[in-house]
């Protein structure tokens, strides 16, 4: 494994107590991050009835939030890199209030449509910041991957929390699906001085910022998620979704040009160095591509196939959420600790392919005890083990100065691959028969959205293999001094 630049932490300068408040304070982020995500789910439908939205404009509430969160990921990463990080992750939290509580009382749907991308954009920027946060509080080994354990936990609970809240919220009154994240990122914004703080910027000439590396990488992931968003609806072939797709690529091909020559680069192309870091973004591409791509395909098979309701829908997920804490909570980081990351990664994948692939067997009028839910207790083993194993990966031997670059690119590569499985298994689902009575589609999408699983398996068996006589070095599981009190507890 390569090690990039490594620069001492500083976190031993933080008491135990302190270091758990601002893992509790900056996992209320990731939470409101990924609760954002599911929270409109089932109350669409009302949406739309009360504003009298077109089935375009419902699309981009969710859309939105996901090209404004995936676009501004890599430059959210750098800004907190240079401008500190619990100043960014503070000013974004701000934002993200904001737009929550305009969006609970406005009635035009364009206007509303702008708030969710006003969320995702904030969200950009406090997801980054608040992973690099971590990842320069705690000690890396052990207690840095227990605290990202946590962390993905958190965004696995958030996410399947929402599922849920949006339903009972509904019931009162859909608007509350936009004023609850506020009101919870209120009480994360008030608790942020208790974060730890930015350590002081080294003497030297100030460094430039790379406005021309910003513009076109922030450009060209917008436009690649924007085109993968849109594709099944004006399809692949269409001059649309060819010229949108066309220009993400020259985009993101200028901005590599221009990573490679500028002095102060908002991506420095020799983090790529690391084996383990690109290994990790990719396999964050299709993990993220299978995982939540067969969410969507079951979630129309049980809806429109077995005519279930929508909070009947919501609730056959939560064991998948309750299954993703417990794992990542107690089974992650000690395994890491004792296995390490290619390990890991490659069972937790091999875990989600085969509970992705009993779909296989659905029919018509299957069983949720019997043939759907062995799957998705399977899926949530993986995700457990997969989720933040992989974050480990992709920040390991990375100096503190780059962990916001780090962060930003784990978490794009997770946002592009949700793009990318959505899409592809639509386009999947459409072309084998369509979403409705039948299930022939759905099975099809189910195995692709499997052997994405096994694509992943083999990436971490390749790439994540730590060279001869490097184990002794391995950041997943060095020697923790005992006087940390948080270590000496492992």
């Amino acid at each position: 494994m390569t090690t990039i630049d490594r620069a001492p932490t500083g976190a031993g300068e933080l008491t135990a107590r302190r270091k758990q408040l601002s893992l509790l304070i900056l996992c209320g982020a990731v939470f409101l991050d990924a609760l954002d995500i599911s929270l409109l789910g089932v109350s669409l439908p009302s949406i739309k009835t009360g504003l009298g939205l077109s089935d375009g404009s419902l699309q981009w509430l969710v859309s939105g939030y996901t090209v404004g969160y995936g676009g501004f990921l890599l430059l959210g990463g750098r800004v907190a890199d240079v401008w500190g990080r619990r100043r960014t992750f503070i000013a974004a939290t701000v934002l993200f209030i904001a737009a929550s509580l305009l969006g609970g009382v406005l009635t035009d749907g364009g206007l509303l449509v702008a708030t969710r991308v006003l969320k995702g954009i904030a969200a950009g920027f406090t997801a980054p910041a608040a992973m690099s946060l971590i990842t320069t509080t705690f000690r890396e080994g052990a207690e840095r991957n227990r605290a990202l354990g946590v962390f993905a936990m958190t965004g696995a609970g958030g996410y399947s929390f929402g599922l849920v809240l949006s339903g009972v919220l509904t019931e009162i009154d859909w608007r509350l699906v936009f004023f609850a994240p506020g009101v919870i990122a209120i009480a994360v914004l008030a608790a942020s001085p208790l974060i730890k703080a930015d350590a002081p910027r080294v003497a030297g000439p100030r460094q430039s910022f790379d406005f021309a590396g910003a513009l076109t990488v922030t450009l060209g992931v917008m436009a690649l998620v924007y085109g993968l968003v849109q594709g099944p609806a004006w399809g692949w072939g269409s001059p649309g979704t060819i010229a949108v797709l066309a220009g993400a690529v020259v985009l993101l091909a200028a901005f590599v040009a221009v990573e490679s020559r500028h002095r102060s680069p908002l991506v420095p192309l020799s983090i790529f160095h690391s084996r383990s870091l690109s290994s990790a973004n990719l396999i964050s591409v299709v993990w993220a591509g299978s995982t939540i791509g067969w969410q969507f395909v079951a979630t129309l098979y049980l809806q429109e196939a077995l005519h279930w309701g929508a909070l009947k829908t919501a609730f056959a997920f939560l064991p998948l959420g309750v299954v993703i804490v417990a794992v990542a909570k107690f089974a992650a980081g000690p395994l890491v600790g004792r296995w390490g990351v290619r390990a890991v990664v490659t069972v937790g994948m091999l875990i989600q392919a085969v509970g992705v692939l009993l779909y296989l067997g659905v029919g018509a009028n299957s069983s949720y005890a019997a043939v759907m839910l062995p799957g998705i207790i399977l899926h949530g083993i993986g995700n457990g083990l997969v989720y933040p194993t992989v974050n480990i990966a992709g920040v390991s031997g990375v100096a503190d100065e780059r962990q916001g670059v780090a962060a930003g690119l784990i978490t794009a590569s997770y946002q592009v691959g949700a793009g990318v499985g959505v899409a592809v298994l639509a386009a999947v689902l459409t072309a084998t028969g369509g979403s409705g009575e039948g299930v022939s589609g759905y099975r099809w999408a189910f195995l692709v959205a499997g052997l994405m699983s096994l694509t992943g398996l083999l990436i971490g068996f390749q790439g994540l293999r730590q060279p001869k006589g490097a184990a002794a070095a391995s950041p997943a599981a060095p020697a923790v001094p005992a006087a940390d009190p948080v270590a000496a507890r492992q």
